[in-house]
């Protein structure tokens, strides 16, 4: 059967949706759609044999939306009120949706949300319930903002137990359920939170944790970026295990998993101190195949001058059997490679602030 690849792009000032066959090679756009609304995620929902794409979208006169779109982009609806909004007894407003995330069950989309928020939609996106056990976690009031601000920027729904959620928050660190949202603990033994003072660096909450990944064939295990560290958990976040020996910084926002090789991973290292821009501002794409014990470095066709950072939710993989890999830059440019990371070619460029990349194969 013949399939699209669809590519979603969202900026600071809209989102783009990009489509190609199974090759992967020339690509149409149509975009900006939600022009000038800040878009920090969205997603391709293909659950069912249906496909529905979704986008957080934040207007400043209408305030944060989740939008649904069934037709690739052509029309879009909403919920009352844009869907996501704290109940009236909860004196506070939401600001950006930072991350959606259709969930194991069919129907059920989570949503992260700035401020520190977890969010559960049992209708597909179109309401939205705040999940009161973390709201009301007594750890909230000590959970930090990082420069972008205090948000859900992970979730991860345990792929076959509905009531197992892990999340993490910057500048909070991880947490999960096994309750179904009634109780949440702290899953961050072993990473440091490297700002913090000597002996202190090891706190059971409160590290800026960048973003966590998994594989859903092997759920027990996770890999983490960090603000200064990368690390691997065998047991859902139990403890964590420092990998990044052999990459050139152990900074930088997004870590992805291959979709059908549970011990490979990418990530892309920029400086933490200083310029937010690659070693040596060198575009490269790292990848280890042995879980984080070695790492190979990707750069056929990427840029040698690329002062500008790739932040946590702008590189994805699709589910093709041979998988395409995609980021995007804060320069507006997306790079695509339709091998897994062999190769690379420029794909858009001169979009404004990518801040998000999700892509799938979608049946015609």
């Amino acid at each position: 059967m013949a399939s699209t690849t669809v590519l979603l792009v969202g900026t600071r000032k809209g989102l783009w949706v990009g489509r190609s066959d199974a090759e992967r090679r020339d690509w149409s756009w149509s975009g900006p759609h939600f022009d000038m609304e800040e878009v920090y995620s969205c997603a391709v929902d293909t659950r069912g044999g249906e496909t529905r794409l979704l986008a957080g979208a934040s207007s400043m006169w209408l305030g944060p939306r989740v939008r649904r779109s069934a037709d690739l982009g052509a029309t879009w609806e909403e919920g009352d009120g844009g869907g996501v909004r704290f109940p009236d007894d909860v004196e506070r407003s939401v600001e950006r949706v930072w991350q959606l995330v259709p969930g194991a069950e069919d129907g059920v989309v989570w949503a992260g949300t700035e401020p520190g928020a977890v969010w559960r939609s049992g209708d597909g996106g179109a309401t939205f319930e705040l999940e009161r056990g973390l709201w009301e976690h007594p750890h909230r009031e000590q959970w930090g903002a990082g420069f972008g601000g205090q948000a859900f920027h992970t979730i991860l729904p345990h792929p076959t137990d509905a009531d197992s959620v892990t999340v993490a928050i910057s500048t909070g660190g991880v947490y999960r359920t096994q309750d179904g949202g009634h109780s949440w603990e702290p899953r961050n033994a072993g990473i440091r939170a490297e700002f913090l003072p000597e002996g202190e660096q090891y706190p059971e909450f409160g590290q800026c944790v960048h973003k966590v990944a998994r594989h859903p064939a092997r759920p027990e295990r996770l890999y983490l970026q960090n603000h200064g560290g990368v690390y691997r958990s065998d047991d859902e976040g139990g403890s964590w295990t420092y990998i990044a020996d052999g990459l050139p910084a152990d900074f930088g926002f997004p870590v992805v998993v291959h979709p059908h090789e549970p011990d490979t991973l990418f990530v892309f290292p920029i400086g933490g101190s200083g310029g937010r821009y690659p070693p040596g501002a060198r575009a490269r794409v790292w990848r280890s195949r042995d879980a984080g014990g070695t790492w190979q470095e990707l750069a056929e066709g990427l840029p040698d001058s690329f002062y500008v950072a790739v932040m946590r939710d702008a590189m994805c993989v699709d589910d093709h059997e041979q998988p395409g890999l995609y980021f995007g830059a804060r320069n507006g440019a997306v790079w695509g490679s339709a091998d897994a990371g062999e190769t690379w070619e420029e794909l858009v460029r001169d979009l404004p602030d990518v801040m998000v990349v999700r892509a799938a194969s979608v049946a015609d």
